[in-house]
């Protein structure tokens, strides 16, 4: 019989949030939130300490709004490197302790301790606690552990006890699943959205226990395999490993950029449009690969009254050609474009394949194409991202320049 396993899902309480405050002591008492730029229309609450939670300040609402709840909020601006950083650095501590450590998310890791907890402990919550004094010890952020036999077990138990019981941590048993958490509304459960919550609403299906005691054949009937999936997380059933390289296989490459402002004109929208292709292939590039599918996406900024579309183009050949990419983008901008306000521009090359076998044309000097995009990488990769650019990325509508100062949309 397979020894059963022990999963710890390890949480960082208001990441951002935290990693500001270690490095500002005089903070410590204080309410903070870090927070987007406002002057970039982009004021939105990315973190909140616990302080300012207890204020009324919650993530993702616009930053007035939390003014007004919390007048003394200290805004920080993000720093997404040393978010980062701190990041690799946890997952470093963690590997002290394993080597089956997964990333879930840049403050949520998962550990499997199964064959390790003997060296360091006699039970699972005392290894969690000695997990969560060293990360706080080494980078003044406090974590938080919920223990499963699995991931789903690990991961339910983290969200909906582990975070909200003193000392942040807590083993949930699989046969005490539902003594804990069935009675939590559904819409609390991992993977339930308010469109599904609507849906399991119609079907008498209130609670997690609900939904666990439902007929599995019923859900497969209504949804497919997503049915199955949420019944099995219900149940706490997941027999995936944790894995170190469950991020490795990568689907598409892209970016999306939201705008300072609303763009009107088609050269503006070309302009961003250049910047992002240029972006993307060079990151195609580097990681040795070439897509065969470009998708093109635009949306506006009112959410009410959405505008925009999002069409793709399978190409005959892969490529990460750079004006390649570009120009199948822009033949689906100015053909799809309804002349609408634009927000947000997205670009990606998918059907990823290796760049080290390729297709000669006879027609096109892909060969001159593709030693233009090595210089030009060389060159960043040498002095810096912006060590060399088209004209147009310093009109007025250009954003690679400021684009190359964040990580994620973030200032580093």
């Amino acid at each position: 019989m397979a020894k059963q396993r022990t999963i710890m899902l390890i949480d960082m309480m208001s990441f951002y949030a935290s990693v500001e405050k270690a490095k500002m002591p005089e903070y410590r008492n204080k309410p903070l939130a870090v927070a987007g730029d406002p002057a970039r229309r982009s004021g939105i609450i990315l973190a909140a300490c616990p302080l300012a939670k207890a204020k009324g300040v919650s993530t993702a609402e616009p930053l007035w709004q939390s003014l007004q709840k919390c007048p003394e909020l200290i805004i920080v601006r993000p720093h997404m490197q040393e978010y980062i950083e701190v990041s690799t650095q946890i997952m470093s501590i963690m590997e002290e302790f394993s080597d089956q450590v997964e990333p879930y998310s840049i403050d949520e890791m998962f550990i499997d301790v199964t064959g390790s907890l003997h060296l360091f402990a006699n039970d699972p919550v005392d290894l969690a606690k000695q997990i969560q004094d060293k990360i706080f010890n080494a980078t003044g952020v406090y974590a938080r552990a919920g223990i499963g036999e699995n991931k789903i077990i690990s991961k339910l138990c983290c969200d909906m006890i582990a975070k909200k019981v003193e000392g942040g941590v807590f083993h949930l048993k699989k046969d005490e699943l539902h003594k804990h958490i069935g009675q939590k509304p559904i819409r609390d459960m991992w993977g339930i959205g308010s469109r599904m919550e609507k849906h399991l609403w119609k079907m008498g299906i209130r609670t997690i226990e609900d939904l666990a005691k439902t007929p599995l054949t019923k859900l497969r009937s209504k949804w497919g395999v997503n049915g199955e999936v949420i019944w099995r997380v219900a149940n706490g059933i997941d027999s995936s490993p944790v894995s170190t390289d469950s991020y490795s296989v990568q689907k598409d490459i892209g970016n999306a950029m939201t705008l300072p402002r609303d763009y009107t004109e088609a050269w503006e929208i070309a302009v961003v449009i250049q910047d992002i292709c240029t972006e993307v292939c060079r990151r195609t590039r580097k990681k040795g690969l070439m897509g065969s599918v470009v998708t093109m996406s635009l949306s506006g900024a009112d959410f009410d009254h959405p505008t925009g579309f999002s069409r793709q183009i399978k190409l005959e050949d892969p490529t990460n050609i750079t004006v390649d990419v570009c120009k199948i983008a822009k033949q689906l901008f100015h053909k799809y474009w309804d002349g609408q306000p634009v927000r947000r521009v997205g670009v990606s090359l998918s059907n990823l394949s290796s760049a080290d076998t390729y297709q000669l044309s006879l027609f096109d000097d892909q060969e001159q194409k593709r030693a233009i995009d090595k210089v030009m990488d060389d060159i960043k990769d040498r002095f810096g991202d912006i060590a060399i650019l088209r004209a147009s990325s310093i009109t007025s509508a250009g954003q690679a320049i400021d684009r190359a100062a964040k990580i994620g949309g973030h200032y580093k």
